[in-house]
């Protein structure tokens, strides 16, 4: 029953007769049950017990001098636990500060978020006080139990102060930690808060310039890169400058969000990842804002350039004929006056060969990247009228010629003149320049009815046929010596080991994605197509043979167009390097090798443009039928590697693409489903929103996507499609009108088991899809 570990027993007996013997007689009866615990000891009186215990460890009752008052005692008890109990609360309040700081959900507003913030931070300032207040009160409450003298104590006597000295400084140094350790938590929590709404703010800015500058890009999409007259497009160059005006501004917005980005990312920002993420995508829609305006900028200047040529050409056909018109027949009759007119010819062909000499091939091949259908009209609308101007001054100038050379006066020639004669209409006169009446007799005579010169016959047809067999050929020949020059300056330097070191290691071993099937390509055109062409110049009928005989063979750019992506992936990822700068010098190339690589897509382009324009002047040729057969097939081409390049964007589909064999067609439709066994019944399925499928025609099914938008590398936008399902064509049927639209047709599956209900964006694509349907289920049923 006694506390704590005793050591020895010591009974002080009493001074009276009888207490001392009643004492002694009790005391005997349970002495056996001491002596087994432990030794005690029977003191008689008090002056015993000081042998035993120094006199400041007794009351003075005990014939010590140690003051005790038992109220004081439960004085200090009482505050001794108040102060213990004011300890846990304060333990208590911090944690339950710490779980609301931890678990509250932050709102999604500025403004919401600095208040809380504000509240925090006043919350956080009430609850030091009160540490404070608590940790003076437990200092006073220490203070009491410590002795006068405490300073003079010894080491021991320290070592033995009372528990409740004890109790106290134990809980101040709870309190102590408890504080370091909120202040701690306090400390990274506001940083949190504030790094947040740092975040938010710039994450605002952010989104603010991205939102303005796509915005700005969609206007500056919708301005045309090209113009079919001098106003036009400097009206668009004006608005181009606008548009850079714009984007500069932009672009300084951009930058200095970019720049605050960086400051946080040095301030060590919890979000560092996030930030430089979003500086680096601010900083690519900058580049490509900046980009697309200069591309734009270089596109219309250089169809300014070409406007100003023509107008630069015509303006001197304008004046070459009106030369020739004012030249008086009459007085060239004589040796000086037709050495005069020779001398004002040949000095108006030096001032102006530069203008009547132009080549059109070369301005074809000068202004390839800008050409329009208008902007070739009137390439050859003034190649006509040069080559008649010319052919005009060659007459003129034989005649003058053969009148030096006979040395006599020729009979006047004398224009038949008709009782009210028109005035000339000729397209080469401008409104200053047009003759007076007293000269139109001598305009007859020169210009051999120069009006007539300018109609469109079928020797001009035919002559511009030929240039365009001519332009087919020398772009072949340009377009081969392209390939090689990109095969031997690049593809193969990349098996050079002087130049192993300059190569990233990312592009060793991979010329072949680099490059796709470029070789295989270069090989059918340097052996094959290219000396075919050459030898249709004397037989231009031929050029529609060309075509249609290697048909097959051009299927392989398909395949090179399929590799194109990967190809792009790669050469963004090394175009920067070493080894690709010094090969582009040692060719010295203006371009990069990515603008080469792209010359097999724009070459296939180009065939099918060449043969429409040849087509269009060979009308009364023969080899027609096989032009125009040549161009479908071309056609054909373009498409199936159009949608070849679809196919390869289809994401989720588990098994082969391939197996199920060629693309037919592909295109988006909103589509309506329905089923047997379910509860939606046919016609009720136009009470239901539809599904935006694109959908994927192939030998053996028809596979259903979702198309969706994803950026690449950072870089442009690229369509991608999610498989959804797909129909085996082997039991598909079809039902070619659905009431309520002409647009609407009908595909069943298993015998009706599933029925799709399709639409088309115009009644002709519908058919078209309907008709590639049909040929495959009539191809099952042979």
């Amino acid at each position: 029953s006694f506390p704590g570990n005793l050591h020895l027993v010591m009974v002080l007996r009493p001074t009276g007769f009888f207490q001392r013997t009643f004492t002694d007689i009790g005391f005997r009866f349970s002495q056996e049950d001491f002596l087994l615990k432990l030794p005690v000891v029977m003191l008689s009186s008090v002056s015993d017990l000081l042998t035993y215990i120094d006199e400041q460890q007794l009351t003075p009752e005990f014939g010590g001098t140690l003051e005790y008052c038992h109220s004081e005692w439960v004085v200090f008890r009482t505050a001794i636990e108040s102060f213990a109990l004011t300890v846990k609360e304060i333990a208590q309040m911090l944690q339950s500060f710490g779980t609301e700081l931890a678990e509250t959900e932050l709102p999604d507003d500025m403004y919401s978020i600095e208040r809380i913030l504000a509240l925090r931070t006043e919350k956080y300032y009430q609850l030091k006080e009160d540490i404070t207040a608590v940790t003076k009160e437990g200092n006073l409450l220490l203070s009491s139990f410590e002795e006068p003298d405490s300073g003079e104590c010894s080491q021991d006597q320290h070592r033995e102060r009372p528990g409740d000295w004890e109790t106290v400084n134990r809980l101040l140094g709870q309190l102590h930690e408890m504080e370091t350790a909120f202040d701690g938590f306090w400390e990274k929590h506001q940083l949190k808060m504030e790094q947040y709404l740092q975040l938010w703010k710039f994450e605002q800015s952010f989104q603010e310039v991205k939102n303005a500058i796509e915005f700005l890009m969609g206007q500056h999409a919708e301005l045309p890169d090209t113009g079919d007259s001098v106003p036009q497009v400097k009206q668009r160059l004006k608005d181009s400058d606008h548009f850079d005006g714009m984007a500069q501004d932009l672009i300084g917005k951009a930058q200095v969000v970019i720049l605050h980005g960086h400051q946080l990312a040095a301030n060590h920002h919890y979000a560092l990842n996030l930030i430089c993420q979003q500086c680096n995508e601010l900083r690519h829609h900058s580049d490509v804002l900046s980009d697309e305006i200069k591309r734009k900028q270089m596109r219309l200047q250089k169809t300014l350039d070409l406007h100003t040529r023509l107008q630069q050409a015509l303006q001197c056909c304008d004046e070459g004929a009106y030369l020739l018109a004012n030249q008086q027949m009459d007085k060239c009759q004589s040796k000086e006056g037709a050495q005069k007119a020779l001398q004002d010819i040949e000095r108006f062909l030096e001032r102006s060969s530069a203008y009547l000499n132009y080549d059109p091939q070369t301005l074809h091949y000068d202004f390839e990247s800008v050409l329009t259908s208008e902007l070739k009209c009137q390439i050859q609308s003034m190649q006509v009228k040069l080559e008649n101007v010319r052919s005009m001054f060659e007459n003129r100038q034989s005649c003058f010629k053969k009148l030096l050379d006979k040395h006599v006066r020729p009979i006047q020639l004398v224009a038949p003149r008709p009782e009210n004669p028109p005035r000339s209409k000729s397209p080469l006169f401008s409104p200053k320049h047009a003759p007076s009446e007293d000269e139109a007799p001598a305009l007859h005579v020169g210009l051999h009815s120069s009006a007539s010169l300018f109609l469109p016959t079928s020797s001009a047809s035919q002559k511009v046929a030929l240039h365009v067999i001519n332009e087919l050929i020398e772009t072949e020949r340009v377009y081969v010596e392209e390939l090689f020059t990109v095969l031997t300056g690049y593809r193969a330097e990349m098996d050079n080991p002087a130049m192993l070191i300059l190569m990233p290691p990312v592009l060793r071993n991979r010329k072949d994605v680099l490059f796709g099937n470029m070789p295989e390509i270069y090989d059918f055109h340097n052996k094959i197509f290219l000396h075919s062409l050459e030898s249709c110049l004397g037989a231009p009928e031929r050029v529609g043979f060309c075509f249609l005989d290697r048909v097959e063979d051009f299927q392989m750019y398909e395949k090179y167009c399929q590799n194109k992506p990967r190809s792009e992936s790669l050469w963004r990822q090394c175009s920067e390097s070493t080894f690709f700068q010094v090969s582009c010098l040692k060719l010295e190339h203006k371009l990069g090798l990515d603008s080469y690589l792209l010359k097999p897509v724009q070459r296939l382009t180009k065939y099918q443009l060449l043969l429409k324009e040849l087509l269009k002047y060979s009308t009364s040729c023969d080899g027609v039928q096989e032009l125009q057969e040549a161009l479908v097939a071309m056609l054909d081409l373009l498409k199936s590697v159009n949608d070849s390049m679809h196919q390869i964007s289809i994401t989720g589909y588990d098994g082969d693409l391939s197996e199920l064999g060629k693309v037919l067609m592909q295109g988006s439709f909103s589509v309506w489903t329905g089923h047997r066994k379910g509860p939606t019944k046919m016609k009720d399925l136009a009470r239901f929103k539809p599904m935006q499928r694109h959908l994927f025609l192939y030998e053996k099914a028809l596979v259903f996507c979702k198309k969706r938008e994803e950026h690449g590398d950072g870089y442009d936008k690229t369509s991608s499609y999610s498989f959804k399902h797909f129909l085996k064509m082997n039991a598909v049927g079809i039902t070619e009108n659905v009431k309520g639209d002409h647009r609407k047709f009908e595909i069943w599956y298993s015998g009706r088991e599933e029925v799709y209900v399709v639409q088309a964006q115009t009644v002709d694509l519908k058919m078209a899809w309907l008709n590639e349907i049909r040929k495959i289920l009539f191809k099952q049923q042979e």
